[in-house]
């Protein structure tokens, strides 16, 4: 038997009500972070392939600018090889200036990291994940698709100019004649 006398026992019952109403206050447990997951395989693991020759990027770039013809968006495009170099630019008349460095941003972001730039966006604005903007080269603005033929990343497209919606409309359809 226990030796605290009748204080002792009202002290503890005292406390034990005191730590139960702290811990009900808190709620229940935060959820685990899903950056915590350890993948199986590595994701966005498309090896590289031969760089996009210049008649392929052209064609690329031809399908996106017909696209936002299409919609009546005046849209900068670029066209970079696997290596992230550029091959072909358009300047669509009446696009604006400041997006001619963020297409070929896009499209260098996309050969270089392997992945749409969607995923980069969705980092910061859907998951928090605010660190992805400390890497080098990351642009966290959708409109950047790598182009991948025969399993291997050959380039990537990049347009600006418009929402980033828009933007990765007229890339995908770039991306098309290449990804099927």
């Amino acid at each position: 038997m226990s030796n605290v006398g009748p204080w002792g026992a009202v002290i503890g019952a005292g406390l034990l009500a005191c730590v139960s109403a702290v811990c009900a206050q808190q709620g229940p447990s935060p959820a685990p972070d899903p950056r915590d997951v350890i993948p199986e395989k590595l994701p966005y693991n498309t090896p590289y392939g031969a760089p996009i020759s210049a008649q392929r990027a052209q064609a690329v770039l031809q399908a996106a600018v017909a696209e936002a013809n299409k919609r009546g968006w005046p849209l900068n495009v670029a066209v970079v090889d696997s290596g992230g170099s550029l091959v072909a630019f358009l300047r669509m008349d009446g696009a604006q200036l400041a997006s001619i460095t963020v297409a070929e941003h896009k499209a260098r972001a996309a050969a270089k990291f392997r992945r749409p730039t969607k995923a980069f966006e969705d980092a910061v604005q859907k998951q928090d994940s605010k660190y992805v903007l400390t890497l080098d080269d990351v642009i966290a603005s959708r409109g950047g698709i790598p182009l991948i033929e025969d399993g291997k990343l050959i380039g990537a497209i990049g347009c600006s100019g418009g929402t980033g919606s828009q933007d990765e409309v007229a890339c995908a359809a770039g991306a098309a004649t290449i990804n099927r």
